[in-house]
């Protein structure tokens, strides 16, 4: 196992670099005006001493736009292994300061979630797979297609017209209430403030979520159930219920650890959509404000993040394969 988690992470890391010099080569394609904005910003800035063209060159430098795309971008992956992420352009305070800010609402919307959905859609789509053709089984197939179907800005508009702006349960937007002041406000109703402002956008994200993971779940159950060792079991009187769920849900978990192992990156990376739309302070949110606002400095750590958590992703369901299977070992 050590030797294969090794050998993984290795190749992993060479993939990283790959795809960071493919991160990179987008960044220098860029057109310079971005660059220029940026620099002609800091020679405006009140109590700046250094003059336009000396702010143009020291970006370049910083950035390795002054030399050739391969030279550049070891100038840039030295800065990056080293830990020089730089400052945010949009948000004018290190990158890393912006990342600590907003990674924990990130984490936070995206685990209730992720929860919830396993919860929800696992359940659902074994008992759909033990009733095929029934009326629950139809029922669950209608739930997963209009989860499939439906967009998350449209689901999001849905949820806030009917929850904000005619029941008036819940804010349209927002992470607290204007009228609430940390250190002020007792500590307890800012924190309930906080979780309800999290009940749509957590919502949202499990609606357009749970879809997909039933209609996997159901489809791998009803053929796991078909197998023939399944009907061994029955003929042999073993109770319907340790066939399901000991047998055969065990099976129906190895191809299921894939898609869950894929969604383990979002618990961090944040979900951008959602985020904009309902105004959390998280990662995702932080991001399409760079990405708008021109900020190649955050936005290049961003996408270098997310290829990390892909990259751990696959190898945390390769490892959870042999938890789930005992014919697979890493020898």
């Amino acid at each position: 196992m050590f030797k294969y988690i090794l050998k993984r992470l290795i190749l992993s890391a060479f993939i990283l670099i790959i795809v960071m010099f493919l991160i990179y080569a987008l960044m220098y394609s860029l057109p310079q005006g971005y660059v220029e904005t940026r620099a002609l910003e800091l020679a405006n800035k009140p109590g700046n001493l250094k003059p336009y063209s000396e702010l143009l060159t020291e970006l370049q430098a910083r950035y390795g736009l002054d030399q050739g795309m391969v030279a550049g971008f070891f100038t840039y992956l030295g800065n990056f292994f080293t830990g020089n992420f730089g400052d945010s352009w949009y948000y004018t305070i290190p990158v890393t300061s912006v990342f600590h800010n907003t990674i924990w609402n990130s984490f936070i919307l995206g685990v209730v979630s992720f929860i919830a959905e396993i919860l929800i859609a696992i359940p659902l789509g074994v008992l759909a797979a033990r009733k095929q053709y029934s009326k629950t089984d139809y029922a669950v197939t209608v739930v997963s297609l209009i989860g499939i179907s439906l967009p998350t800005f449209f689901t999001a508009a849905l949820l806030k017209l009917i929850f904000s702006l005619k029941l008036g349960w819940f804010e349209v937007s927002g992470m607290h209430n204007a009228n609430l002041t940390p250190g002020v406000t007792d500590s307890f109703t800012y924190f309930l403030d906080g979780v309800a402002h999290f009940v749509l956008p957590a919502l949202t994200i499990i609606i357009v979520s749970i879809g997909g993971l039933m209609r996997y779940t159901r489809t791998n159950m009803l053929e796991v159930l078909n197998a023939d060792y399944i009907r061994t079991a029955r003929a042999k009187g073993v109770s319907e219920r340790k066939v399901v769920y000991k047998h055969a849900f065990r099976n129906t978990l190895i191809p299921l650890v894939t898609l869950l192992g894929g969604s383990l990156p979002g618990l961090f990376a944040g979900a951008l959509i959602t985020e904009t739309l309902f105004s959390i302070n998280g990662i995702g949110y932080a991001s399409y404000n760079a990405m708008v606002g021109g900020d190649i400095p955050f936005t290049m750590f961003y996408l270098t993040f997310m290829a990390i958590l892909t990259l751990l992703g696959n190898l945390a369901s390769d490892i959870c394969y042999a938890l789930v299977d005992p014919r697979v070992r890493f020898d």
